[in-house]
C-alpha cells in the first residue's frame, strides 16, 4: 500500500511512534524518524535495530531534518507530526505561564516548522501528505489540562486552516485525533496495572477500553496511502466513540 513512500515521522520513541513507524514499514514504506533522544548514536541504532527498515535521524531542528531527507531520498512524501509532551495537570489559577509556553512549543510550533520546511517542496512535486498526530480532547475540554488542551485543540485548527490554503497543490492535511489509546507517553504501565484507575478512564469510553496502538498504527497507514487522497481538512477522531 505504502511502496516508494518516503515518510517523516517526528518524535519517533513516543505517543505513536513506534507503533505507528512498524505500520508503516509494513505496508512498504521508507520511514525516516526524528527523535530528541536520537541525537546519540547508541538511540540510533537501537532504534533501527528495533525497527528494520526505519533510519534514525541525527538532526534535531525540523529545517535540518527535512533537509536531510531530501537530500537522502530527494523528496518527503508524507510528514507526520508526531508532537508529544506531558499533558500537565494545573487549574488555571496554579498554572505556569512559562510551561503552557513550553507545551504550545512542543505541540504546536515543532509542527508549524515541519509544515514550513515540508511544502516548498509538496508544492514542487504537486502532491503529498501532512498527518497532525494530536488530540480528541479539545472536542469536550478537559478540567485542569488547559494547557494541554488548548495547544492540542490550535493543532487541530492548524490543520484545518493548511488543508485550505495547500488543497490546490494536491495537498492533503489532516489531523488524528487519538483519546485513550495505550501508550508509555500517556497511559505508563502502573496507571494499566491499576484496576481502579482503569476502571474510572474505561467507563468514560463507549467501546469500553482502550485502544490498541497497533489499531492507531493502521490509522496512520490509511491516511498515508493514496486510498486517503480525497480526505482533507479533517479532524479525525479515534477515541472509541468518547469524541
Amino acid at each position: 500500500m505504502l511502496n516508494n513512500k518516503i515518510i517523516l515521522m517526528t518524535d519517533a520513541t513516543h505517543f505513536l511512534g513506534t507503533p505507528g513507524t512498524k505500520a508503516l514499514l509494513a505496508e512498504g514504506a521508507t520511514v525516516y524518524a526524528q527523535d530528541a533522544s536520537f541525537e546519540a548514536e547508541a538511540a540510533r541504532q537501537a532504534f533501527e535495530a528495533a525497527l528494520p527498515g526505519a533510519v534514525a535521524l541525527a538532526e534535531q531542528e525540523p529545517a535540518e531534518v527535512v533537509s536531510a531527507v531530501v537530500e537522502a531520498a530527494g523528496r518527503i512524501d508524507v510528514l507526520i507530526n508526531n508532537d508529544a509532551y506531558p499533558a500537565v495537570r494545573a487549574p488555571i489559577d496554579e498554572a505556569d505561564v512559562d510551561e503552557f509556553r513550553k507545551t504550545l512549543d512542543a505541540l504546536m510550533v515543532r509542527g508549524f516548522a515541519y509544515a514550513h520546511a515540508v511544502a516548498p517542496g509538496m508544492k514542487q512535486a504537486g502532491r503529498g501528505k501532512i498527518i497532525f498526530v494530536s488530540s480528541a480532547a479539545p472536542k469536550h475540554g478537559l478540567p485542569n489540562y488547559s494547557m494541554y488542551v488548548a495547544a492540542r485543540g490550535g493543532t487541530n485548527a492548524l490543520a484545518v486552516s493548511l488543508s485550505r490554503e495547500l488543497g490546490r497543490f494536491g495537498i492533503q492535511v489532516n489531523a488524528l485525533a487519538p483519546n485513550f489509546v495505550e501508550s508509555p507517553t500517556y497511559f505508563p504501565d502502573d496507571l494499566l496495572a491499576n484496576p481502579d484507575a482503569m476502571k474510572k478512564i474505561t467507563g468514560q469510553i463507549p467501546l469500553g477500553r482502550l485502544g490498541k496502538p497497533e489499531e492507531a498504527g493502521d490509522y496512520l497507514v490509511f491516511l498515508a496511502s493514496d486510498k486517503s487522497d480525497f480526505i482533507t481538512g479533517q479532524v479525525l477522531y479515534f477515541a472509541g466513540g468518547w469524541a
